[in-house]
């Protein structure tokens, strides 16, 4: 396994004992190749996806989310990424919005819109929302 393929499978196990305490079916998902549905399975309706990289490529880690959405045929998405010497409860999250959250945000129509929290949030949002 490359250095850089263990950094991402450390992360996203992180991720995952981190949300096991609201989703106990929580799990890493098996890679499948250009119909991926993202890093995280076990919550139905959401796409999860975990980035650790040094060099922070937002825009098109939100279009990859995007993408595995459609794959999963997920109602959302959450885009996790690592913050160097933090605790997983504080790493980036950014949440595709969801009808609810649509009152918090002006967003523009038929554009996709993300609001950025830490995960610790972001979870708590998400399970107060049925997830």
């Amino acid at each position: 396994m490359s250095k850089s393929k263990a950094k991402g499978t450390r992360a996203e196990t992180e991720v995952v004992k981190y949300l096991r305490q609201w989703w106990p079916a929580a799990e890493r998902r098996a890679l499948s190749g250009a119909l991926d549905k993202g890093d995280i399975a076990g919550i139905p309706g959401l796409v999860i996806e975990v980035k650790a990289a040094a060099t922070q490529l937002i825009g098109p880690w939100q279009r990859e989310t995007l993408t595995e959405m459609e794959n999963a045929s997920a109602e959302t998405g959450m885009l996790v990424v690592k913050r160097p010497r933090k605790p997983v409860s504080v790493w980036d999250a950014y949440l595709l919005r969801v009808g609810t959250l649509d009152i918090l945000a002006d967003f523009p129509e038929g554009s996709p819109s993300w609001l950025r929290m830490d995960l610790a949030l972001g979870a708590s949002l998400l399970q107060s929302l049925g997830y």
